[in-house]
């Protein structure tokens, strides 16, 4: 999380309906204690989760609730709210609230709000994973990112975990740090975000390497963290292209997603993104593939099992790392080691060219898990230790030291 001060800017806040109101309450603290003046407005379903009392307590502001207050539409309530702050931020952001917004509904003091504002929008949207994956809230979300205009949208989560009515996935509103860390973003830098104009090639995901059509070699890749790092560096304002291989996630929103299958494959759609500012090849490659991939399905045989010649795969990581004109201004690659973590990772590091080396121990139950403990090498010898956190929050870390790197 970055930690730049907030002191003298303005943050509407607005509540909206759903069991992760409670932590706008958190927010708001973290908020004030950056230096931020708070607003807030809640909604008629926000205020079954939190109470008004508890939002004027930690703002030191009256709560707004209802759009015709005589004593706040004699000034036109709405409008004064919406010029008032240098920020709106709406946590959590419903898909009823995103619906209005997309569409231009003003029906209540939320919506008309968002509507009148001339101000730049952070969404930390919380919905059920089936709602939020709906076609209807995705093309909502990407209707907001791309108006045209004097002000913009953007987007800060959800994060992927348990929901509180018991399913999994994406869907749980973003960690109230992770909001800052995105306020802190957006009220900094020339267009408010630190990574504004760069562009970000990001790899996840394992690679498939064919035997014959209906078998490969693969790894138990399932690309949670290299997508959590691509949708933290949009989050910062990058352009971000993700070439993936087969996993099972949908595309972040925002980012530009590339299939592939093969080690090949990927080598020649990261070529193509190239010249970048920032690499990340998160994805775990496969080292090898099989000399020659059977036409047919290989059948058993009396003889046993076939042989198989192996030859090695493209080096994806040592080629982007290649000094010329095509090099990123920053190259992360990653060491997913089972022993030895650091002299692995140094090795690593040191033979492959790239500027840093996430790496991290698998010996455990890291594949698929939402969950990772990195650490950080660098090569003038830093060492950063993160503990155990969800993939989420190391992406966030790694995209908040990527912009202090191009900052500094």
């Amino acid at each position: 999380m970055t930690t730049a001060s907030l002191s003298g800017r303005k943050v509407l806040l607005i509540v909206g309906g759903g069991i992760a109101a409670y932590k706008a309450l958190e927010l708001v603290r973290l908020l004030k204690k950056s230096g931020a003046e708070v607003m807030s407005l809640l909604t008629s379903a926000g205020a079954e989760f939190v109470t008004p009392m508890s939002l004027a307590a930690l703002t030191g502001h009256p709560v707004r609730q209802a759009l015709f207050m005589p004593e706040d539409e004699t000034a036109m309530g709405h409008i004064e709210l919406s010029r008032w702050a240098d920020l709106v931020v709406v946590a959590p952001a419903t898909a009823g609230l995103i619906a209005k917004a997309a569409n231009g509904f003003a029906d209540d003091l939320a919506s008309t709000t968002l509507l009148a504002t001339d101000k730049k929008v952070l969404l930390a949207p919380a919905m059920n994973v089936r709602m939020w994956l709906h076609p209807a809230v995705q093309a909502n979300v990407e209707r907001l990112k791309g108006f045209d205009g004097f002000h913009g949208v953007a987007v800060v989560g959800p994060d992927e975990g348990e929901m509180a009515c018991g399913e999994f996935g994406p869907g749980r509103m973003a960690e109230p740090t992770a909001i800052l860390s995105a306020i802190q973003g957006l009220l900094a830098g020339p267009d408010g975000r630190p990574l504004a104009g760069r562009r970000a090639v990001v790899t996840a995901g394992p690679t498939f390497e064919p035997i014959d059509p209906v078998r490969g070699l693969t790894n138990r890749s399932s690309g949670k963290q290299g997508y959590a790092i691509a949708t933290a560096l949009a989050e910062l304002g990058a352009e971000v292209t993700l070439v993936s291989g087969p996993v099972a996630i949908d595309a972040p929103v925002g980012v530009t997603r590339i299939w592939v299958e093969s080690a090949r494959e990927m080598q020649a759609e990261v070529q193509k993104y190239l010249p970048a500012d920032i690499a990340v090849m998160s994805a775990a490659v496969a080292d090898w593939r099989v000399d020659g991939v059977a036409s047919g399905k290989i059948k058993k045989a009396p003889g046993g099992p076939p042989s198989l010649a192996l030859i090695e795969n493209p080096d994806i990581l040592a080629g982007v790392s290649k000094p010329g004109k095509a090099r990123p201004k920053l190259v992360v690659g990653f060491a997913a080691e089972t022993s030895d973590l650091e002299a692995n990772a140094r090795a690593k590091l040191s033979r492959k060219g790239c500027d840093w080396i996430v790496g991290n121990d698998v010996s455990d139950d890291v594949f698929g898990a939402d969950g990772n403990a990195v650490t950080l090498f660098t090569k003038d010898g830093g060492a950063d230790v993160w503990p155990r956190q969800s993939k989420t929050e190391v992406a966030r870390k790694l995209a908040a030291k990527i912009a202090d790197h191009f900052k500094a």
